[in-house]
């Protein structure tokens, strides 16, 4: 999959306002700021351009202390996606532009799965988004609401994402019964990243909240509700988890 794609773009939101962690991408790791490990971290993927999208000027300092690569956004955009279209529009990017959005709090993402997930955008022209998803290994996560699970068609592409555990095996999933580690077999959990066409963000920005994107709190429905296509890759491992806390 990887030799699929010839050239992509990562844009890197980074807001400095989080709830949990209020000066996230500034919070110091090694020595240097967490959004700097995530931008070198891009940068060893071979993506032609990695840009730094903040609505922060805090942020946009520390960026401009190791690349100018950074674009000033607005503050009222709802999700990263949001802000990546702005980015897009700002840069004029050409539609067929291949575009990865890394999240600022990922610093120990493996280059490979950018890579990964602009390749299969490549792969499947009739999908508007890639992403990924991950076998699921862990019990704890079967039921866990943070875990989000994928379901695809035959082809790849997903048929719904949800906190809820899906699909449900009807003959054996029962609360009352203690979870059975040969129940994982089929399931998937989607890994936050994605791939996008540049020409498919400016149109993402129109498009309204969908009824099911508020219910269960994952802005990528918003595409399935509109009628547009996700293309899901299967990786082998799952990258080490990012900073939330």
């Amino acid at each position: 999959m990887t030799d699929a794609v010839n050239g992509f773009n990562v844009v890197i939101p980074a807001r400095y306002g989080s709830q949990r962690l209020p000066g996230k991408p500034l919070r110091e790791i090694a020595g240097k700021p967490m959004i700097q490990h995530v931008f070198e971290r891009a940068q060893l993927s071979g993506a032609q351009q990695v840009v730094v999208a903040t609505d922060d000027v805090r942020v946009e300092q520390a960026v401009r202390r190791f690349t100018d690569a950074v674009c000033m956004t607005s503050t009222d955009h709802t999700s990263g996606t949001d802000r990546i279209a702005e980015v897009v529009g700002t840069l004029a990017w050409p539609a067929d532009t291949v575009v990865v959005n890394l999240q600022g709090d990922e610093p120990l993402m493996p280059p490979t799965l950018l890579r990964e997930v602009a390749g299969t955008l490549v792969t499947h022209p009739l999908a508007e988004m890639a992403t990924l998803s991950v076998p699921l290994r862990a019990v704890e996560q079967l039921f866990d609401t943070n875990t989000v699970k994928v379901v695809t068609d035959r082809e790849g592409y997903a048929l719904y994402f949800s906190r809820a555990t899906i699909p449900w095996k009807r003959d054996q999933f029962e609360p009352s019964r203690t979870v059975n580690p040969a129940w994982l077999a089929g399931m998937h959990r989607h890994l936050g990243l994605y791939a996008y066409r540049a020409g498919f963000l400016s149109e993402y920005s129109k498009l309204s909240v969908a009824p099911i994107e508020q219910m269960e709190s994952l802005e990528q429905l918003r595409v399935l509700w509109h009628g547009g296509r996700i293309a899901v890759a299967t990786v082998d491992e799952a990258p080490p988890a990012g900073v939330d806390t």
